[in-house]
C-alpha cells in the first residue's frame, strides 16, 4: 500500500508565489497557459515553501525537546547526515553531508535532535560557510558542551551546471568550538572518526 504523506502549505502565499511564477515563466519565452505548464507555477510554489520551511522552525527549541541529564563526556558523533540546501546566490540546489560531534558537559539531546537541526538551517537560503557555522553555533550554545565540531562536504550546482560548470568538485567546510579548538588530538579524534 503506497504512503502518500500530505505537505500542508499556507493557500495565500501559495498563490502569491505562483503568480510570481507564472510571470517568469511568460518572462523566460514560455507560454503559462500550454498543458504541460498549467500547473507548474503552484506546483514550484509548493516546492519552494518545503525547501525553505527551516526558517518556521527553530533549531534550539528542537534541541530542548529532547535534553537528557547525562555525565557522558565522551564525543558523540552523528555522521554522514545527508544535507539538502539552496544556495542564495543563484538559488540552486546543493548537496551532501554533514558531520557533527559534540562533547557532552552534563547534558545530552536525542540524536535524530542533531540530524533536525541540521535539516533546519539547510532547509533555508544559504551559504556553506554559514551552515556551517549555525550548526555548530546552535549546539554550543543550547547544550554547553566541551565543544563542538562540524564538517560539512558537498556539491553545488552553482558549479555544476552553470558558470565554472565543475561537475566533480566537493566544497569541504569545517567549524569548531572547546576543546576541539584547543586539542588537535580530539580534532584528530574527530576526523578520523568521520573518514578524514
Amino acid at each position: 500500500m503506497a504512503y502518500n504523506k500530505i505537505e500542508e502549505y499556507d493557500s495565500e502565499v501559495t498563490e502569491q508565489l505562483a503568480a510570481h511564477y507564472k510571470e517568469i515563466l511568460r518572462l523566460l519565452g514560455e507560454d503559462p497557459g500550454r498543458e504541460g505548464l498549467l500547473k507548474t507555477p503552484v506546483r514550484v510554489a509548493k516546492s519552494m515553501q518545503f525547501l525553505t520551511k527551516g526558517y518556521g522552525e527553530d533549531p534550539a527549541e528542537i534541541l530542548k525537546s529532547a535534553l537528557f541529564k547525562e555525565e557522558y563526556k565522551q564525543m558523540v558523533v552523528v555522521k554522514d547526515i545527508e544535507l539538502y540546501s539552496i544556495c542564495e546566490h543563484h538559488m540552486l540546489p546543493f548537496y551532501g553531508k554533514c558531520h557533527v560531534a559534540y562533547i557532552p558537559n552534563g547534558y545530552i539531546t536525542g540524536l535524530s535532535k542533531v540530524a533536525r537541526v541540521v535539516e533546519t538551517f539547510a532547509r533555508r537560503l544559504q551559504v556553506q560557510e554559514r551552515l556551517t557555522v549555525q550548526i555548530r553555533d546552535c549546539i554550543q550554545e543550547t547544550l554547553n558542551p566541551l565543544g563542538v565540531a562540524v564538517v560539512i562536504e558537498a556539491a553545488h550546482m552553482c558549479m555544476q551546471i552553470r558558470g565554472v560548470q565543475k561537475q566533480h568538485s566537493v566544497t569541504t567546510t569545517s567549524a569548531f568550538t572547546g576543546i576541539f579548538l584547543k586539542s588537535e588530538k580530539t580534532r584528530a579524534e574527530f576526523l578520523t572518526l568521520i573518514g578524514k
